[in-house]
């Protein structure tokens, strides 16, 4: 048997969960692609699925043959389409890195507005508060809110983010109001453990700069139980704008120093080589630029 098609069979069989509907989506019958799985495994000597009457499940062997394979089925076909020989819908699976900080309603619309016009694209998303290798780890893409990048990496700018100071009204009733940077000082702080906020500085609209000196009482490596802290009153926080937004419209939390502001992150869509972009890859990065730009804007 052919070892590309049998590749080709390993992956549909993977990403739509059974060998019918694998075999209907390639035109070929159900016994045929299960002859070109169990040929793949004799090959490797080692079994890729584990077989039920209702369920296939990926073995350690068969993901790890998965996210090799996948990506390099991903890389011909991206070269195919490059000249010319082959101009597919975006389909197959994204493998996506994010912030914790994106699961809020606001990116979700954004991902449901993709899945609306590109449903054969399986996202399958990652969020973590680390960055991840892109190469090693088997990703498509990671997006990450920065103000600086390696240069090493390939990044498209999506949007501008605006982290804030914010406690909730109990924490504030224990130790008043914070109208300039110093008077941050009375309030206890919850910390993020992943990345380092020493030398950030503050700014109001006249120019005028401060360091930014926090006392920390709890550290976390999780924005979302950071907000969960910071709501039950145990400090102030240092959170982006999408998580807290309805908060501070609710009155569950409350800015602190409003005049001054930390300088705006850019949230960059960071993947491995421009050369032979898959059509998922490429239609997902132009999508998020279409619709964060505009609602960053």
């Amino acid at each position: 048997m052919d070892r590309l098609t049998s590749l080709r069979v390993f992956r549909e069989v993977v990403e739509s969960g059974s060998f019918v509907a694998a075999a209907d989506r390639l035109a070929i019958s159900a016994p045929m692609a299960s002859k070109h799985v169990a040929q793949l495994e004799k090959s490797l000597g080692a079994r890729l699925l584990h077989r039920s009457s209702r369920h296939l499940s990926l073995t350690e062997a068969g993901q790890a043959w998965y996210e090799q394979s996948r990506r390099a089925l991903d890389l011909l076909d991206a070269a195919e389409n490059a000249i010319g020989q082959k101009n597919d819908a975006p389909r197959g699976q994204l493998k996506v890195s994010a912030p914790v900080w994106c699961a809020t309603p606001r990116f979700a619309a954004v991902l449901s507005g993709y899945r609306e016009r590109f449903p054969e694209v399986l996202i399958d998303m990652h969020l973590e508060n680390r960055k991840v290798d892109l190469a090693a780890d088997g990703y498509d893409l990671a997006l990450r809110a920065t103000q600086e990048l390696s240069p090493a990496l390939i990044a498209r700018p999506l949007c501008t983010l605006q982290f804030h100071l914010v406690a909730a009204p109990a924490c504030i009733a224990r130790a008043g109001l914070p109208r300039v940077p110093a008077d941050l000082a009375k309030l206890d702080a919850v910390v993020p453990s992943y990345v380092s906020i020493e030398g950030l500085a503050l700014k109001d609209g006249k120019g005028r700069q401060a360091p930014l000196r926090l006392q920390p009482v709890m550290k976390s490596d999780d924005t979302t139980l950071t907000l969960h802290a910071v709501r039950a009153g145990i400090g102030m926080a240092f959170l982006p704008e999408w998580l807290i937004d309805d908060d501070l419209a609710q009155g569950r939390l409350v800015r602190l120093v409003p005049d001054f502001k930390a300088p705006a992150v850019t949230l960059f869509a960071v993947y491995t080589s421009r050369q032979y972009m898959t059509p998922k890859l490429r239609s997902f990065i132009d999508f998020l630029g279409e619709r964060l730009g505009v609602a960053a804007g």
